[in-house]
């Protein structure tokens, strides 16, 4: 790993950032910008909150490059769960549908999952960034509005089941820019009759970019200059942890093992 010195930020540097489970990619460039003192820096492509892995992070003049760098494919791996559905069809809302799903046979799974490859139109999760009428679509979801969210043009150019262990199925997808792998999610259980949700994501590439080269937060945290000693009067600092996000109650609920809030 290069020492501190050696980047030179405002010139332009591809950061690649191995964001942690439940941070927004907002929370990611913020806590890369902050702990190396960074000017000017943006993200590549965002990556949900329930996902982990590459964030792509560009600084001073190698901003330029972040529209060329979302257009290229991405890599995802993470884990599909068969006979329930979610209105966010992941983990952050609760399961609204449950369906059999035992009868399932492995190479019936596997045909389901190659109708998606290739071409096709894919319609994006009503909780998502997508706009509608100037709001985000998550804004609208989370105030139980549904919103008229029109299909995308998307390629999957792969799409590998690694493991089934009913009822949950491990999958790795090569896809192109604007691909919602939740869609993914709700689209192959739709197609074996029973339903699905998305139980795990991570990015592992974007081009030739891959998360085995991407600094971890401890990383960060090695490579920050050291801040000087506060001030009697300074106000006391965050302890670095994201703050809490709207939309992932029902997540960090069901994993402190507590009840959902009231209005989940």
């Amino acid at each position: 790993m290069k020492e501190l010195a050696e980047f030179d930020f405002d010139a332009g540097e591809i950061l690649l950032f191995d964001k942690p489970l439940t941070w927004s990619s907002f929370d990611g460039v913020r806590k890369v910008k902050n702990a190396l003192r960074i000017r000017k820096i943006g993200h590549a492509g965002t990556l949900d909150p329930l996902a982990t892995g590459l964030l792509v992070l560009c600084t001073g003049r190698k901003t330029k490059e972040i529209d060329q760098i979302q257009a290229q494919e991405k890599e995802y791996t993470g884990t599909f769960r068969l006979g329930e559905t979610t209105p966010s069809f992941d983990l952050e809302t609760a399961v609204d549908a449950a369906r059999p799903y035992a009868h399932l046979t492995a190479a019936a799974i596997g045909a389901a999952a190659q109708q998606f490859v290739g071409a096709l139109e894919q319609t994006p999760p009503q909780f998502s960034a997508v706009k509608v009428n100037g709001q985000r679509a998550y804004e609208l979801a989370r105030k139980g509005q549904a919103a008229e969210i029109k299909a995308k043009h998307v390629e999957i150019k792969a799409f590998e089941l690694t493991r089934i262990a009913l009822p949950e199925v491990d999958f790795r997808v090569v896809c192109s820019k604007g691909t919602y792998i939740r869609s993914l999610a709700r689209d192959l259980g739709a197609a074996l009759g029973c339903g699905a949700h998305l139980t795990a994501l991570r990015r592992t590439r974007i081009g030739a970019f891959r998360v085995e080269d991407a600094l971890t937060l401890a990383d960060v945290q090695a490579l920050a200059p050291p801040r000087p000693e506060p001030g009697p009067d300074a106000r006391p600092r965050r302890d670095g942890r994201p703050p809490r996000r709207a939309g992932l109650d029902f997540y960090a609920a069901q994993q402190a093992g507590g009840a959902p809030p009231a209005d989940a």
